[in-house]
């Protein structure tokens, strides 16, 4: 089906999407490799001067239609450091009437008090990190909470918002697939109206990649990996929740907006350490250590650690592989006229080979992976690269 518009902003648009990023935890999860700091809440006062400072060096005030605070864990802040929070954002930012503002929240931290304070800043969509309804599962990833508790932060975000959406991990060390189908099956009878599941990665220089080499820990193989995302794939179809992206699913009108611009590659604000913004054609990435984000922006000093100019071919590779993760596909006539070029120039070789391989399929109106090639989505983005 054609779109009625076209999704891409033009190169030189304001963004009107702002991610910020919260670093501050209770504890650090041993698969976790985000930018963090744990145990250290003397910190987020001084966090939150600096945040100010950095969203003060941007000139102009600008309307926005999707902001997100992501960490870390954001609910781990007090009321009135959240306060202060909506107070630093809104001196710059003003939401749209329609505006979808996302926070990822720890189920532990789920209190109708925090849902209000939350509510308070704007928070209309509250991501929450389930991860698992199963206690040994749970006790492997070190989470801090139980079925239980993760269960009374659903029904409360939902009651508060009706808009919530769980994220799950599988292939956790040890899983069964029939231990993941009972996952889906507890976190389908919730109703929730979106679902992110991801395979668990092994990142280098976390405590499971750490025990991993020790041979403490052990990965799930490919062929268990592939059965239990499929699991994933036809469950939670079957519970008329529709798969968008390679890892989301939701109801009709749930889609994640903020995140659909990333996959756009429209242009976006971001704030704090590690976040990474793409505003005229340029991706800034702030230092990845909050320590050392704080004192380069309380000393004045660009937070940026890279910054890559795209040049107008790079930007029409990323919005070709992010266009592609989404179910949809691209739609070739304004994807064309968004980059100002043929697919074919563009990449016409590596995309012939990828649908006769079935892992791509071209229609009249559309480029979109098959079924098969998004259950080997990097490795098609790898090619296209």
């Amino acid at each position: 089906m054609s779109q009625p518009s076209s999704p891409y902003f033009p190169a030189d648009a304001a963004p009107r999407s702002v991610y910020v990023h919260v670093p501050f935890c209770r504890h650090r999860c041993g698969y976790c490799n985000f930018a963090l700091v744990a145990g250290r809440d003397h910190l987020i006062d001084p966090f939150l001067d600096a945040l100010e400072s950095e969203i003060e060096s941007i000139s102009g005030t600008f309307e926005i239609d999707t902001l997100f605070f992501g960490g870390g864990t954001p609910s781990h802040l007090s009321a009135s450091q959240l306060a202060r929070l909506g107070e630093i954002l809104f001196a710059k930012f003003r939401l749209s009437e329609k505006a979808e503002v996302s926070a990822e929240c720890n189920p532990s931290d789920i209190t109708d008090q925090m849902l209000v304070s939350l509510q308070a800043i704007g928070v209309n969509r509250i991501s929450l990190g389930v991860q698992s309804f199963d206690s040994a599962k749970l006790k492997v990833l070190q989470r801090d909470h139980d079925a239980d508790i993760a269960r009374r932060a659903f029904e409360l975000a939902m009651e508060r918002t009706g808009n919530v959406s769980m994220d799950l991990i599988f292939a956790a060390p040890d899983e069964t697939q029939s231990q993941w189908e009972e996952d889906l099956e507890t976190a389908l009878s919730l109703d929730p109206v979106h679902l992110s599941t991801y395979e668990l990665t092994w990142e280098k220089g976390t405590t499971f990649w750490n025990r991993k080499t020790k041979g403490e820990l052990d990965g799930s193989s490919e062929d268990l990996r592939v059965e239990m995302y499929q699991a994933a794939i036809d469950r939670i179809g079957q519970a008329g929740l529709e798969q968008y992206e390679v890892s989301s699913f939701a109801k009709p009108g749930k889609r994640c907006q903020h995140n659909l611009q990333y996959w756009l590659c429209n242009p976006w604000f971001a704030f704090g350490p590690s976040a990474a913004s793409f505003v005229g054609g340029v991706r800034n990435t702030n230092h990845r250590s909050p320590m050392t984000w704080m004192k380069r922006v309380t000393d004045r000093q660009s937070p940026v650690q890279e910054s890559e100019p795209l040049s107008d071919r790079d930007r029409a590779i990323e919005r070709l592989i992010f266009g592609l993760r989404m179910v949809d596909g691209i739609a070739v006539n304004y994807f064309e006229d968004a980059i100002g070029s043929s697919l074919e120039s563009l990449s016409g070789d590596v995309i012939a080979g990828q649908i006769s391989r079935g892992l791509v399929q071209r229609t009249a109106t559309h480029l979109r992976l098959t079924p098969a090639g998004r259950m080997v989505a990097d490795s098609v983005a790898v090619e296209l690269l």
